[in-house]
């Protein structure tokens, strides 16, 4: 009991913490009696019958004048409000609630009512009779008189008491012992809802009481998610406390306390998205995108999950790996007619991807480096039929025969398949692993040792439980960074642009456009936003337009577009932004095919200039429109740059941003080329509230980025024909529907956009969930904005500086210090106007932030 007790007050300082208030008057468990039958009661389809239910109401309060007079007239009635709440229970004409949750709308609608003075509050419902094996089950809100929400609910089971084996003494390995869940779900608030406590109790159980783990770290996981699984929606986060009571002889307990989204299990994803359609449509993610895409899948009979690591080392590394992924969707011509294993319509399906790496060779290491990455796959094949597969894919790629760990035009192993133990080798040549060869075995037993598969599987399944060592994913990649010497696992993150043929008008896709392109170049970037990158790449920014807010009419006609863009790769520009479209306030409307004539031929120009100084240079093409971008691409662009992230202008979405959002995934897919995509809210001088996000422990606006474009980003690269993860890069958007403290905000905080967690607020019931844009490179975009001109413009308070407007063209010193900052920060690449003097600003930051 004193347990719960003090989880009881932690959530409720939790939820209070979010007041404006600092006082609280609050009534603890206040037992009622009422009839509820929500499935706590038995049998689960009978009327309901009255149970005891905890309420606790906290209600944020001023009681300075209280306390100052000992005046009990300016607090609220405490004993009033108890009595108001039961008598609104009498026995006699109680009503009877269907649900836990009806129960909490009636406390609220009772509270609200008989007292004027209380304008929010928190309601925490407790059923201690709700499930045999646990303590309790109930619900925490937090509302406004209004009827809104201030905060996620919370759903909750207490001490659920499981009897199971876990630990990794031998006495712990013979006898059972009891372990005690407590386990929270946060999710935004949804009419009609209904929480199947006694579903999930039972299904908590089950699962953990047939495990057997080593960890009570990989034991909570598991609970995580069943919970996820069988509870929870897209963008609910669950919290899951594992105590072992007996585990020390002078403590209470031995606890460990996770936090978990369906973000973090993208390996169980589409089993989650087939047993809980919520995963694809759910209407509560912050656009909402989901639900307008309607992408719930079919469900199949009978489906594995699989991860298989893939690396090049010969010829065109980036396109053979890209074809051997195309080639892996096609299993009907790798499998022959005698193979009785295979069912009548084999399936393959890519549903993500890692990052992909550089690596240096390892074992032998006399050879070329190695790009390195991994993807998920869903397949009905069974494991030996899954390996011809994968042998077939290789030969048809170009792998020959070469020395063991030898050279490789392409390598794809099993790494993971299920959770399953697989050995195809005789008992009796189980003791080595030097007879690999044609055999299959699972998981990869050399998976511990290597960093350059392990990295890639932490992109997607960082906390997938390893089924032989019982680690994650996430600790095995810890192990082997810890206990290697420095350097020698060196590893860069790198993003292929693919080469286009010059196409001639009218621009419509070619054959060789179905085929994969080859490589012209590629960049190495940083690991993550801790580490400085090799180096800040640079993008030049041009305007084929007569009215963008900075350079309008400067550069729209075919010379003065070529002379930019060789000033540009003279003074050091990695690439060369093509715009057609001004996304300023009030632009005029362009048709798509006037900005295809205006981009189209600016491309072709720099392709063939007359001296050659840009025919090799990298081109993106800036648009938001799927036609425009495969006719810049097939004219010989690389690159597609999207200020909205695939979803076209209209904020809030509508059924046209998911048509913007299918088309535009299928050209980049199709294409192979790498996306900048932007965080936006339609016009740029429009919607910069992001008070939904005010539980942020840094700005709310970053948790809007992270939530709002990782929601797309999700979207963009999992699921059957999602965009490969190494292609996208993300934009956080500056200077597009964000106030100047706002842009000010992302500017000083770039790393955190991008970093392994979500910078919350350490009283959320979501802190520290994982960030949706973790790992991803970063672009920033701040030459020339308007908030620099609103820096400017302001005057010192001691009128030492009188502020001054300023043209866009006039701006450049304050994007210098804008872009060294973004350097500062670990972006991979900024894109700036003037590259001749904000080249010099990027390479002398960059030389700042090297480790000499």
């Amino acid at each position: 009991m004193a347990r719960n007790m003090s989880t009881l007050s932690s959530r409720l300082r939790q939820q209070d913490s979010g007041h404006a208030h600092r006082d609280i008057v609050r009534v603890r468990n206040l037992l009622l009696t009422v009839p509820v039958g929500d499935g706590a009661q038995w049998p689960s389809d009978s009327a309901p019958v009255r149970q005891p239910v905890r309420v606790s109401l906290s209600i944020p309060h001023d009681l300075k004048g209280a306390a100052a007079g000992d005046d009990i007239s300016q607090s609220l009635n405490y004993g009033s409000l108890s009595r108001t709440v039961l008598k609104s229970l009498e026995v006699e004409g109680c009503p009877r609630f269907l649900s836990l949750e009806s129960l909490l709308g009636h406390v609220f609608k009772t509270c609200f009512d008989a007292f004027a003075a209380i304008q929010q509050m928190s309601i925490k419902l407790v059923k201690p009779r709700a499930t045999p094996y646990a303590d309790g089950v109930g619900i925490l809100s937090t509302r406004s008189r209004d009827g809104s929400y201030l905060a996620h609910d919370c759903y909750f089971i207490e001490q659920l008491a499981c009897n199971l084996i876990v630990g990794l003494n031998p006495c712990e390995r013979e006898d059972k012992q009891v372990v005690h869940f407590d386990v929270d779900v946060a999710r935004l608030p949804q009419s009609e809802d209904t929480f199947n406590f006694r579903g999930l109790a039972k299904a908590i159980r089950q699962n953990a009481e047939d495990s057997s783990f080593i960890s009570l770290e990989s034991l909570a996981s598991l609970v995580a998610q069943t919970t996820l699984k069988h509870a929870a929606r897209n963008s609910d986060v669950v919290t899951v406390r594992a105590a072992k009571t007996k585990a020390l002889v002078f403590a209470e307990a031995a606890e460990v306390e996770i936090v978990r989204t369906i973000e973090d299990y993208p390996s169980r994803s589409h089993d989650l998205s087939r047993e809980h359609t919520s995963f694809r449509t759910s209407s509560v993610s912050p656009l909402g995108l989901a639900a307008l895409l309607d992408r719930a899948d079919a469900a199949t009979p009978t489906f594995h999950t699989v991860a298989i690591a893939l690396g090049s080392n010969l010829g065109d590394r980036f396109a053979n790996v890209e074809h051997a992924l195309r080639l892996l969707e096609q299993p009907m011509l790798f499998i022959t007619g005698d193979d009785t294993q295979s069912p009548s319509e084999p399936y393959i399906t890519v549903v993500d991807t890692s990052f992909m790496y550089e690596t240096a060779p390892m074992y032998v290491t006399e050879q070329p480096s190695f790009v390195n990455c991994a993807c998920m796959i869903e397949t009905n094949l069974l494991p030996v039929t899954l390996l011809r597969v994968l042998k077939g894919v290789e030969t048809a790629v170009g792998r020959v025969p070469t020395t063991r760990n030898g050279p490789r035009a392409v390598d794809l192993d099993v790494i993971l398949f299920n959770d399953d133990i697989i050995d195809t080798r005789p008992e009796t040549e189980r003791s080595t692993l030097d007879n690999l060869n044609g055999q299959l075995v699972v998981p990869h037993p050399r998976m511990p040792e290597r960093a350059f598969v392990l990295r890639p599987l932490a992109d997607m399944i960082p906390d997938n439980v390893h089924p032989t060592s019982k680690k994650t994913v996430k600790q095995l990649l810890s192990d082997v960074l810890a206990a290697a010497p420095p350097g020698s696992h060196p590893m860069h993150k790198v993003i292929p642009f693919p080469r286009y043929p010059h196409v001639a008008a009218p621009y419509t896709a070619p054959e060789e456009a179905t085929i994969v392109p080859p490589t012209t170049a590629y960049w190495k970037v940083h690991l993550d936003a801790a580490s400085p990158p090799r180096k800040t790449r640079i993008m030049a920014t041009l305007n084929a337009t007569p009215d963008s807010f900075s350079d309008g009419a400067t550069h729209n006609t075919l010379d003065t577009a070529l002379a930019y863009a060789q000033r540009s790769v003279g003074a050091g520009a990695d690439i060369v932004d093509i715009g057609g479209y001004s996304t300023r306030p009030g632009a005029a409307y362009v048709s798509p095919e006037d900005e295809i004539s205006r981009v189209v031929p600016v491309i072709q120009r720099i392709r063939s200039s007359p001296d050659g100084s840009t025919r090799g240079v990298l081109i993106s093409v800036d648009t938001f429109r799927p036609e425009v971008a495969r006719a810049a691409v097939l004219a010989g662009a690389n690159c597609i740059n999207d200020v909205y992230a695939f979803t076209g202008p209209d904020y809030p979405l509508t059924p046209a941003s998911a048509n913007y959002f299918a088309q535009m995934r299928e050209v980049a897919r199709e294409l192979a080329v790498p996306v900048v995509v932007m965080h936006s809210r339609g016009d740029a001088g429009a919607n910069k509230d992001y008070s939904a996000y005010g539980y942020s422990q840094l700005d709310a606006v970053l948790e809007g980025i992270a939530q709002e474009l990782g929601e797309k980003v999700d979207l963009i690269v999992k699921g059957a024909g999602g965009v490969r993860r190494w292609l996208v890069v993300v934009d956080p958007g500056v200077g597009f529907s964000k106030t100047l403290e706002s842009n000010l905000q992302v500017l000083r905080h770039a790393s955190k956009i991008t970093a392994e967690t979500l910078p919350l607020s350490a009283s959320s019931s979501v802190a520290g969930s994982r960030n949706p844009l973790r790992g991803y490179p970063q672009l920033i975009g701040a030459s020339r904005k308007s908030f620099l001109g609103a820096i400017l413009s302001e005057s010192d308070p001691d009128g030492s500086y009188r502020g001054r407007n300023t043209e866009p063209k006039e701006r450049g010193w304050a994007t210098a210090a804008a872009v060294a900052h973004a350097v500062k920060e670990g972006v991979a690449v900024v894109r700036v106007h003037d590259v001749m003097e904000l080249g010099d600003v990027v390479r002398v930051a960059d030389a700042l932030q090297s480790q000499y």
